[in-house]
C-alpha cells in the first residue's frame, strides 16, 4: 500500500529479459536504501514491485509480462517516480494507492495558466466511471485531486512543487500515463451491484 507521495525520482538503468517478463535495475541516488530489505515493495511509476536485489545506489525488481502489458514507462533509460510502501505509523499525505495500475491514459493538454499547471487526461472508457470531481486518482504513482470531469476526460491542477519533484514535469500532449483510480469507487460499485 502506498500514499501517492513520491519521495524520489530514479532512472531505469537496464531492462533485461527474464522469462516472459524482465528484470529492471533502478538507479536511485538520494532514495535511501538503508531501510529497504529484500522482499519490500516499492512503487515504480505507480506500479508496485518487489525488491529482489539492492545496493547503496539502487535496486532490482522483476516485472511480469502481465504488468508490462497494462502499464507504460518501464523501459530502460526512463526517469521514474519512486515511493516506498506505507508503514502503519506513516502520514497519509495523498490517498491510499495499491500500486496496481488500472490502465493507461493519454495526456490531452498540459499547460501553464498561472499559479499551477493544468493537466487534462483522457482515461480508457472502462475507467472513466470511477473518476469523480474532487475525487483522487494516481497518475504515474502521484496522488492528485480531480478538479473536473467531462465524459472520459478529467482535469487536474499540478502545483509547481509536484511538477518539479516528480516525472510529471516531463509530460506533454500525447504522453501516455499509468492510471490508478480510487479503490473506494471500485468497492462501492461492487456493493451496489450485489444490492441490485
Amino acid at each position: 500500500m502506498f500514499t501517492g507521495i513520491v519521495t524520489a525520482v530514479g532512472r531505469i538503468a537496464s531492462s533485461t529479459p527474464a522469462g516472459d517478463g524482465a528484470r529492471l535495475r533502478i538507479d536511485a541516488p538520494g532514495f535511501g536504501m538503508d531501510d529497504v530489505g529484500l522482499g519490500d515493495s516499492i512503487a515504480i511509476q505507480g506500479v508496485c514491485h518487489t525488491v529482489v536485489a539492492k545496493d547503496g545506489a539502487g535496486f532490482e525488481v522483476d516485472t511480469s509480462a502481465a504488468t508490462l502489458s497494462v502499464t507504460q514507462g518501464l523501459a530502460a533509460g526512463r526517469p521514474v517516480n519512486l515511493e516506498k510502501s506505507l508503514r502503519l505509523a506513516d502520514r497519509i499525505g495523498g490517498h491510499l494507492v495499491s500500486g496496481h495500475v488500472d490502465g493507461v491514459g493519454t495526456v490531452m493538454a498540459f499547460d501553464d495558466p498561472g499559479a499551477s499547471w493544468r493537466l487534462e487526461v483522457e482515461a480508457p472508457a472502462e475507467l472513466a466511471r470511477y473518476i469523480a470531481k474532487k475525487g483522487s486518482v494516481a497518475i504515474d504513482g502521484v496522488s492528485l485531486t480531480v478538479n473536473g470531469v467531462q465524459d472520459a476526460r478529467f482535469e487536474i491542477n499540478v502545483i509547481p512543487h509536484t511538477r518539479a519533484v516528480t516525472t510529471l514535469g516531463g509530460l506533454s500532449t500525447g504522453s501516455r500515463v499509468n492510471l490508478e483510480v480510487d479503490m473506494t469507487a471500485r468497492y462501492l460499485e461492487r456493493l451496489m451491484a450485489e444490492r441490485s
